[in-house]
């Protein structure tokens, strides 16, 4: 049988955002793939070593919107190391509070792309409903639905009285029920199962190999998450229980997700029952002191590493960071291989790329 080659993007099924695959095809089936990216590079990168330190928390913030809270968290902590700075007790717990919502309501947009994937757009706008009540808890308790805005260098710009906080566990308690419906359909639905099982395989030993971290290396029996193996902020103070799937496929890393959400939930609510009193953040503005500092938190997509460099000065004089997609996204080299055309969106959207991050 002759091979030919698909050019795939740079805007396709898969994502708004733009990446260009090149498929090398035998039939219906692939046996090969290229990625080409940098369609999107905004060189934001670049203007944080134009600007000051606290300039960076709103810039860091727009490097991605689902995953927008962890870039100034990182950057933060990063920027801690380097001032020598203690966050106050309250203000870690804030912090993961914070990131748990974040997180709850980046695994449902990517829940809900699934089925949007295979046609299924029903249960597509169930779980985008389900979703939109994180998106009004966002809203009225931090004033965004998006960039949330609360990290701060030495804690966080945002506190809770006990009404908000009731609120938010009324919320999140509510949000049991739908999501397991939700979770009961999609384990049920033929047609998802068919489109997922057996799909996209990348095995425990390919996952190690490839470095894949994130609900992609937890879908193939690697427990890896920063919280347990090097915890921040709370997590040192609170358990995280990760949610592992052995068998590898677009349907493991889906079932990962639904899984998360959940301990996110637990978590949220642990949290709230544990918050301790006291400041949210550091008294005073702190001097960078010359040095470099590394920080990482586990985003919804995975492992992020924010380096920070200071030569004294208020601008920082290096700023780098690497996101989780830049690992998942070299898998895509076992994972489509043998797959039928038609699966390329949904392994594609099995690993939750963030062109945006990557590329910044």
């Amino acid at each position: 049988m002759s091979s030919y080659n698909i050019p795939v993007g740079p805007i396709h099924v898969v994502l708004e955002e733009p990446i260009y695959f090149n498929l090398q095809v035998e039939g219906e089936t692939v046996i090969g793939v290229e990625i080409n990216a940098g369609h999107v590079h905004r060189g934001i990168e670049f203007l944080t070593m134009q600007r000051n330190y606290y300039q960076n928390l709103t810039l860091t913030e727009r490097v991605c919107s689902l995953c927008s809270n962890n870039h100034p968290f990182t950057y933060c902590m990063a920027v801690e190391k380097l001032a020598g700075i203690e966050v106050p007790v309250r203000g870690e717990y804030l912090r993961s509070l914070a990131d748990e919502i974040k997180r709850i309501a980046s695994h449902l947009f990517n829940i809900g792309l699934h089925p949007h994937i295979i046609g299924f757009d029903s249960m597509f706008m169930h779980a985008m409903e389900i979703r939109e009540t994180m998106q009004d808890l966002k809203e009225i308790v931090f004033g965004n639905r998006m960039n949330i805005s609360v990290n701060t260098i030495g804690g966080v710009r945002y506190n809770i009285d006990d009404e908000q906080a009731k609120y938010i566990l009324k919320t999140v308690n509510d949000l049991k029920k739908p999501l397991v419906d939700l979770a009961k359909m999609i384990k049920s639905s033929a047609s998802i199962r068919r489109r997922c099982e057996g799909v996209g395989v990348l095995t425990k030993e390919q996952a190690i190999k490839y470095g894949v971290i994130g609900p992609v290396a937890r879908g193939s029996g690697v427990p890896y998450d920063v919280r347990v193996d090097n915890p921040y902020a709370a997590y040192d103070k609170i358990k995280v229980n990760p949610v592992v799937e052995q068998n590898g496929d677009v349907y493991s890393r889906l079932l990962v997700r639904i899984g998360e959400v959940f301990e996110s939930i637990r978590i949220v609510e642990e949290l709230l029952r544990t918050l301790p009193d006291g400041p949210t953040e550091y008294p005073y503005i702190p001097d960078i002191s010359v040095g470099e500092a590394i920080a990482k938190s586990e985003a919804p997509r995975g492992e992020l590493i924010y380096y920070v460099r200071s030569n004294g000065t208020d601008i920082p004089e290096r700023i780098k960071w690497r996101v989780p997609t830049y690992q998942n996204w070299g898998a895509l080299d076992v994972m489509m291989p043998g797959c039928k055309i038609a699966d390329i969106p949904v392994i594609v959207g099995s690993i939750d790329p963030c062109i945006s991050c990557t590329e910044r």
